[in-house]
């Protein structure tokens, strides 16, 4: 799957992502590379399925929109885990480049604890 010209997101706590831009690093290390081996992306529409997995009711969550064609070297896509059918996932293995985020949008839940598709 080409990434020309795509936008991706990942998913973060946006206290956290503030206290890390303010360290001025060039590249964010979220644990998932530890812990599993790479960064969770999403595409925009894919972004709803992974957050009501993974972050159901939480708050303070943003949405890092990212140039996929900075992410060529180490994005594979890939099942996700438990597998949705019918998609794959972006994943980043390596730490990802402050220089891929064009910017970052709230990603509030809605009233019932779910997420919707993003508007970007």
């Amino acid at each position: 799957m080409s990434s020309t010209g795509q936008r991706l997101v990942h998913i973060v706590d946006a206290v956290e992502w503030e206290e890390f831009i303010a360290t001025g690093a060039d590249t964010w290390t979220p644990p998932s590379l530890g812990t599993v081996g790479f960064v969770h992306l999403s595409t925009p529409e894919q972004a709803a399925v992974a957050a009501n997995r993974h972050y159901r009711g939480a708050r303070g969550l943003q949405l890092l929109v990212l140039d996929a064609s900075i992410l060529r070297s180490g994005l594979v896509w890939e099942e996700g885990d438990p597998p949705e059918p019918g998609m794959v996932f972006p994943h980043l293995y390596a730490p990802l480049p402050v220089a891929a985020v064009l910017y970052t949008v709230a990603y509030p839940p809605g009233a019932d604890g779910r997420f919707a598709e993003p508007e970007l």
